[in-house]
This record gives C-alpha cells, structure tokens and sequence, in this order.
C-alpha cells in the first residue's frame, strides 16, 4: 500500500538471500509526499528516498519508465499513438526517467538500467505495420537523443512477441529492438517470457554477444505465455548461465528479474526466484567448460552427452550451502519459516 511496506518486505526478502543486488523500481514507485506528480514531470526528488534506502544498505537502483495503467494508456498505445499530444506525454515521461536514473547512477556509484518496454499493439490485424514503428522510432530517437553517461546511466529495449489485447501486431518487437539498438548505442534486453514458446533465449545469448558490448535479461518463467510465473531452477534458467559463463560474459550481461505471483507469500517468492537463480548461475560455474567444449570440438558426443547426465548429480548444493553460510543466510529450506512468519505477523496484519 505505500513505498515504506514495500521496502519492509524487501529488507525481509533480502535477509534471506546472500551475495550482493540491484533493486528496479517503476516511475510509479515515486515518492512525493501524497503530492499528485503526473509521469512526464517527475524528478529525481521524488525519488530520493529510494536512493536513501539502497544507500544504507549497499544497493544499486534500476529504473523503469511506467508505459501503462494510465488514462493515456486506456487504448493500449503509447510512444506509436498517432496522436501527437498522447506522444508528447510519453516522450516525455520517458526523458524524465533518464534523469532520475542518472541521478541513481551518479548517487550510488553504480549504473542504473533504464529499461523502456511500451504495451503497444493491435488486437486484430492491422493496416499500417510501417506507421506506428515509424512513430516508435522517431520518439525513441527523441527520447535518447541527450547522452548520458554510461558510467551513471544504461539504455535497454525490450521486445515482446505479443500481448494479452494486442494479440495480432506489437509494434515494439524483437527485430525491431534488435536493429533499434544496434543503431543507437542502447542495449537489447531479452525477457525469456517474450518469445514464441519454442523459442529459448539461452540461444539468443551467445549470438547477442558476438555483435553486442552487452545484453540485458529479464529472467521470468513463462507458462504458455509471458505469466511471469516465479522463476525455479529448470532447465532453461540452466541454460542461460551457462551460456552467460562459457561466454566469460558475467560483465556483459545485465541480469534482472522479472515475475510475480499474488496467490502466495510475496516474499517467499522473491526469496525463491533470487536464490534459484543464483543456483543455476553457481551450477554453471562449476562445470568443466573447456573439457566440455574440447569434446564437441572432437566430435565425441557420446562422451559429452554421458558427461553432461553425470554432471546434474555433482554436488554443487555443498558448495551453494557454504555461500549461504558465508553469508549469515539460511540454508536449504530453513528461510521458509522466516517468510511465513513474516506474512503472519505482518502481511495479513496490512488487510
């Protein structure tokens, strides 16, 4: 219900995670002093209390503009709205963002992602494909036409492949993106929740690194569509931290994660979807790459398929069980007990 529940429940969250996090926070996350700001006038005072916040607790901050559940919204379009005005409004929130995350970046000593992702699309076949990207593009282009820093400030995109509504045509998609930033020094983010469920973005990593200084990730489980179900140490989350560490890309890859679940103990499953992925990042580092590699290259796919099923039962949980206990967290599932306490004195106390 206000930003102070909400850092309550990550200060919880947290306690029950080791290593060290960034926290992303939405425009609508501003913090004003019951003050109505409207998105394209916010600044980075509003947001002053989140820098206080990560400060105290050795934090860096994300940022993301808030493309949606807005009157100017109402009709699924944003950046490509053939209305000037309704442009004008988003352009300009967006600009806006851009400064409070430089001034993250430049308070924390750490760069802030700023990620753009806009809902707009058609639900049912559209007339003009060329137009609205166009629109795109030209605010897009406005909106990062002032350079920032990048010690303080990273640009990223973000595709989708559809949306519940916009089910036939959305403007903002992978190939789009893909080029956008190619051409204008931002960073593609992938969100594995965005493509066709056939597709694996653990693919697309590698290839992203050939042409690109850096990828983005928005990590989410998607269940027959993007559900942003909470992450779980599955097969493909196995496979982008592989692809992340054999490509000696842990620099490069900008990783974030992207789900939520309102029918169970929200801080449970921040806890589990952090600490999964974690494990699948400290399960790729653990693997023998360049033996792996060296029997590809040899053509001994017998061995590597027998050396692939024998590794999943080495015993990387020893090795995930110290990190936690280096870290004064709890191990296995002994956090668990901590987060339903939590809901039981605190969350349902906020009914």
């Amino acid at each position: 219900r206000t930003a102070e529940e909400l850092m309550a429940d990550l200060d919880k969250a947290l306690s029950l995670v080791p290593g060290k996090h960034k926290i992303n926070v939405h425009a609508i996350y501003a913090m004003a002093d019951g003050e109505v700001v409207e998105r394209d006038k916010l600044e980075p005072k509003h947001f002053e209390p989140w820098v206080a916040f990560a400060k105290a607790r050795g934090l860096g901050l994300d940022i993301n503009p808030t493309l949606f559940s807005h009157p100017l919204a109402a009709d699924g379009l944003t950046l490509s709205h053939p209305d000037a005005a309704v442009r004008r409004f988003w352009i300009d929130h967006c600009k806006a963002m851009r400064k409070v995350g430089e001034y993250f970046g430049r308070e924390l000593g750490i760069p802030c992602v700023n990620n753009v992702w806009i809902p707009d699309g058609y639900k049912d076949i559209p007339a003009d494909r060329l137009g609205p990207r166009r629109r795109l593009k030209e605010s897009l282009d406005e909106i990062f036409a002032e350079k920032i820093d990048n010690r303080y400030l990273i640009d990223t995109v973000e595709s989708k492949v559809f949306g519940i509504g916009v089910e036939s045509f959305t403007v903002g998609s992978h190939e789009f993106y893909l080029n956008y930033a190619a051409q204008n020094d931002a960073v593609c983010l992938l969100d594995n929740g965005h493509y066709h469920p056939t597709e694996v973005v653990s693919d697309k990593i590698p290839s992203m690194l050939l042409f690109a200084d850096k990828v983005a990730l928005h990590i989410t489980r998607g269940v027959r569509w993007d559900s942003d179900h909470v992450v779980i140490f599955d097969d493909e989350l196995k496979e982008m931290a592989k692809e992340i560490v054999r490509c000696d890309a842990l620099g490069r890859v900008l990783i974030g994660l992207d789900y939520f679940d309102a029918s169970i103990n929200r801080v449970a499953a921040w806890v589990s979807g952090i600490r999964s992925v974690q494990k699948a990042l400290l399960y790729a580092l653990l693997l023998p790459h360049d033996t792996l590699r060296e029997l590809q290259d040899n053509g001994d796919f017998t061995r590597l398929m027998v050396m692939n099923e024998e590794l999943k039962c080495y015993p990387f949980a020893e090795v995930w069980e110290n990190f936690c206990e280096e870290h004064k967290v709890p191990v296995r599932e002994d956090w668990l007990a901590v987060a339903e306490q939590y809901e039981k004195e605190v969350l349902f106390g906020r009914q």
